[in-house]
């Protein structure tokens, strides 16, 4: 019988690095930090051979995995002391794609799987913070509408928009009418009604309710996952960067840890270096009171994460050096410790429960032709890496980026409404669009023009290979698909304040605007 899951936590690993074809480079990377001793919360990988056997079976699921499943998840259960629908201890989990290759973007995430009526009152007297519980309702209604009833349903929304850009208009106008600046300032008896009008909406747009059953969420979000890996941006992204199709993807599914649980708790990102420029720092952004795809998201600008890393944009706001020295020392020991062992640096996603440091992933980060030729060259002074390894962390095609015109950082600085953050070489003249269309996916017909992203709201990005570059709205200084992107040779201007457009229905091409 074809295995297809395998645990990581702190008790007991099945997997490790060397298995990423199968795992996933997410999976396998759960697992070898586990085996490290890292503090990993406990999950189940269900393999790459289940994804390509799910599609081999039309979109249905092989017989025995429900069995292996529901053994996972009590095992799972037993390692967090709760349990999964349970009305008084109920047990949350994420479900996470995970290819072999990273594809930044390309693929799906659902957080805060098993909410529900049933479980609801029990996570509220069991945190005693109501107010989280309805945010993590909110959540999972927004990305499950979004990835699991429309996107894997391959459903078109009739009015162009879409479910997830319907939700986000009705909390910005929720926002704007009652003059919440962040969405930590709704209060509870709103987050509860925008819970019940999302619900209804979901019911009017999509014309089918929203699951209160969390079996069904669980299987629903892992069919969404697999049914990702043919979704029209990871096709468009395998194709530019010659990924075979039948590699297929893995789905992570881990219990959730909580980075909303007020000021305690926290999300971030990270690089062991430099993503631009290869300097030896630790570098990455973190946001208090959030969770993972806020960082993200340009909902609020993130806070550096050390001291050294400050820059004009953020400089007022507390790193998480200064807010809390003892998480950010044991942070900046795993730093070490993961970079030690891959000798490769590192793009790592944390979470911070009520002073709790967790691991959620680390993979091989992407970075600018510069960064790696610097890199390169530190890591063979350093003694990490052979000269062999050194020459071979080149790629000759990313070296033609480094002959890109670009802009000039002290003109940069002058110009109005742009603002600097982690440079994209390359330098051009076009139109920024809000919705673009019109570029062919493929690379040809490179259009001039720049799609603008008000803020990097999951799933709304598309990767547009055919125009010059991309614009992106306020948030991360180092936008994922930017060192991606740039690969491409594609330039980048990300925290650009003037493209602030959330919840702006497209028109046509978009509002163009010179840049």
């Amino acid at each position: 019988m074809t295995r297809y899951i395998y645990e990581f936590g702190p008790q007991k690993t099945h997997g490790d690095a060397s298995m990423k074809n199968l795992l996933g480079g997410k999976g396998a990377n759960l697992a070898e930090m586990a085996r490290l001793g890292l503090p990993v919360p406990p999950g189940f990988t269900i393999s790459t051979e289940c994804c390509n056997d799910y599609f081999g079976l039309r979109g249905r699921f092989p017989e025995t995995l429900s069995q292996e499943i529901m053994s996972a998840m009590a095992w799972m259960e037993a390692q967090m002391g709760m349990r999964f629908g349970d009305p008084d201890a109920p047990l949350l989990v994420s479900c996470r794609s995970g290819a072999r290759t990273s594809m930044p973007g390309m693929m799906e995430t659902i957080l805060n799987v098993g909410l529900c009526s049933k479980t609801i009152p029990g996570l509220v007297a069991r945190t005693g913070n109501e107010w989280f519980v309805y945010d993590a309702y909110r959540r999972l209604i927004m990305m499950y509408s979004d990835v699991v009833m429309e996107k894997a349903e391959q459903t078109v929304p009739e009015d162009g928009m879409g479910i997830r850009l319907n939700l986000e208009m009705m909390m910005n106008n929720l926002k704007n009418d009652k003059g919440y600046e962040h969405d930590t300032d709704i209060s509870l008896q709103d987050m509860q009604s925008l819970c019940e009008r999302f619900k209804k909406k979901i019911s009017q747009y999509l014309k089918t309710e929203f699951p209160d059953n969390p079996r069904e969420q669980l299987m629903g979000a892992i069919g969404a996952v697999f049914k990702s890996w043919k979704g029209k941006r990871a096709v468009s992204y395998r194709r530019i960067e010659h990924i075979p199709d039948s590699w297929g993807t893995a789905v992570n599914v881990q219990a959730m840890v909580f980075g909303n649980m007020g000021d305690t708790s926290a999300t971030g990102v990270a690089f062991t270096r430099d993503p631009a420029t290869g300097k030896n720092h630790f570098f990455g952004e973190w946001l208090v009171n959030a969770q993972g795809e806020d960082v993200v998201a340009g909902i609020r600008t993130p806070n550096p994460l050390n001291n050294d890393t400050k820059n004009m944009q953020n400089r007022h706001l507390p790193s998480l050096e200064e807010a809390m020295p003892k998480l950010y020392a044991q942070l900046y020991d795993i730093r070490n410790i993961l970079e030690s062992h891959y000798k490769d640096m590192q793009d790592i996603e944390f979470t911070i429960q009520e002073g709790k440091l967790f691991m959620l992933q680390c993979r091989v980060g992407k970075r600018t032709a510069t960064a790696a030729l610097n890199m390169a060259m530190d890591m063979f002074e350093e003694g990490m890496i052979d000269e062999t390894t050194m020459i071979c962390r080149l790629d000759p095609k990313s070296l033609d980026e480094m002959l890109h015109p670009i802009v000039d950082p002290q003109e940069e600085k002058t110009l109005s409404g742009w603002r600097k953050a982690c440079p994209r070489p390359g330098r051009g003249l076009g139109k920024n669009r809000v919705h673009c269309r019109r570029c062919g996916s493929d690379g040809q017909n490179r259009r001039k023009c720049y799609p603008g992203q008000g803020g990097n709201q999951p799933g709304r990005h598309r990767r547009h290979a055919g125009c010059l570059g991309h614009s992106y709205g306020p948030g991360r200084h180092d936008q994922p698909r930017g060192p991606g992107g740039q690969r491409m040779g594609e330039m980048l201007y990300c925290g650009c304040r003037s493209l602030e457009n959330p919840g702006q229905k497209p028109s046509g091409p978009g509002g163009d605007k010179g840049v």
